[in-house]
């Protein structure tokens, strides 16, 4: 193997798990920080998120 075909090789494998990554990523683009004093709707109460801890 010569270095430019070694180096072809790792570049395709390198572009191919950032492929593989894309979908994995679109998983965590609808997730959202949670602050601590966040509002949040328990049985029609309005209570700040500190609260409940």
């Amino acid at each position: 193997m010569t270095k430019e075909s070694n180096t072809d090789t790792t570049r395709r494998l390198f572009l191919t798990a950032l492929l593989l990554m894309l979908p994995t990523l679109a998983l965590f683009r609808n997730v959202h920080v949670i602050e601590k004093d966040d509002l949040v709707e328990v049985d029609g109460w309005i209570l700040k998120r500190s609260d409940l801890a």
